[in-house]
């Protein structure tokens, strides 16, 4: 039993370590998307009302979804750049606002339908 309770322990902690799985319990993708919800949705969510989504709507006129969450072309890279350089009206935001290891996670979330 004791060896059992350690080797869950050790594979646990390996999990942390990783980044596979945030404390709380939540995976990258989880942590992702409460980081979007925290610092982009009010921007970038689904359905009017959101200055971000509207702007990407009416520059990708149909080709892409302007919903960040719809989106199947974004890769972990494409969501740091902009999240730490801006664009046009869209700020920076520095990593005392969401960290690196958010950043990643948020990356995660929005790069998951993606194909690759």
């Amino acid at each position: 039993m004791m060896k059992k309770l350690l080797s869950v322990g050790t594979a646990l902690m390996a999990a942390l370590a990783s980044g596979q799985i945030w404390a709380g319990g939540q995976t990258v993708v989880e942590r992702g998307q409460a980081v979007f919800q925290e610092w982009c949705v009010s921007c970038h969510g689904i359905g009017p009302g959101h200055p971000g989504t509207q702007a990407l709507d009416l520059r990708y006129q149909g080709a892409l979804p302007g919903a960040l969450e719809k989106r199947t072309d974004l890769t972990p890279e494409i969501v740091r750049a902009f999240v730490r350089n801006g664009i046009s009206v869209m700020p920076f935001f520095r990593k005392v606002e969401i960290s690196d290891a958010e950043l990643d996670a948020l990356g995660s979330y929005l790069s998951r339908s993606n194909p690759r």
